[in-house]
């Protein structure tokens, strides 16, 4: 089947807005990246983040603090685990 004149004509006025917005999208992150120029990040500490830390040490001597229990270290695996490369396919017979 013929594509006839009036379908290339429709198919024209379709692609031309997208092909404008694809330019004009391109034009604005050209435009932002190139010409407008951002400020420098300052340099001096905001005023608010110097402010004084204060420690409660009575924390440590709670009661709550010296019930808790030691975990203890957990022993290392007696027994083979996995395979000595797990990337290669297995080898099942």
């Amino acid at each position: 089947m013929a594509v006839t004149f009036l379908e290339k004509r429709k198919r024209l006025r379709f692609l031309m807005p997208v092909l404008a917005g694809i330019v004009l999208i391109t034009a604005v992150i050209i435009w932002r990246g190139f010409f407008v120029k951002e400020e420098p990040f300052p340099t001096e500490e905001p005023s608010r983040l110097t402010h004084e830390v204060e420690i409660n040490f009575q924390v440590l001597e709670s009661t709550k603090l010296e019930n808790l229990q030691v975990f203890e270290k957990t022993p290392p695996l007696e027994e083979e685990a996995g395979r000595e490369n797990p990337f290669l396919p297995s080898q099942k017979k």
